[in-house]
């Protein structure tokens, strides 16, 4: 077994916790310590909601979109999922969709980062509408 391919839940563990701490400074370097603990489960939110951060931080924002709508799918009620799912919506520029999530953010959890995102949104809306 190699460092980069843990086959234990351990090694899974280990791969996670060293992407966590690679996903904002190095997000390219956080997706690869991920790739074995994606393809062992695809269907963890907490595994799928670091991928969509890594993809978020590195600009692979399709990817980051597919990412974070599965954390949606599977558990509707992750806050902080439909933040970055509407940050990343809004960079791509579909602004409408990108309200809808931050809107749903903020009403789960009402902190002032979600707030500010909301009134970022709206004020390019408002701009594309003059």
């Amino acid at each position: 077994m190699t460092e980069q391919e843990p086959d234990t839940g351990e090694d899974r563990l280990r791969a996670f916790r060293r992407a966590e701490e690679l996903v904002r400074r190095r997000p390219l370097d956080a997706l690869k310590a991920l790739e074995p603990v994606l393809a062992a489960e695809p269907d963890k939110p907490s595994v799928q909601l670091l991928a969509g951060r890594a993809y978020f931080h590195s600009a692979q924002l399709r990817q980051a979109e597919t990412a974070l709508s599965r954390v949606v799918e599977l558990d509707p009620a992750d806050h902080y999922a439909r933040f970055v799912l509407g940050r990343t919506l809004q960079r791509l520029g579909r602004l409408v969709e990108a309200l809808g999530q931050l809107r749903m953010a903020s009403a789960m959890n009402p902190v002032p980062e979600y707030q500010d995102a909301i009134g970022e949104v709206r004020a390019r809306l408002a701009l594309g509408s003059s």
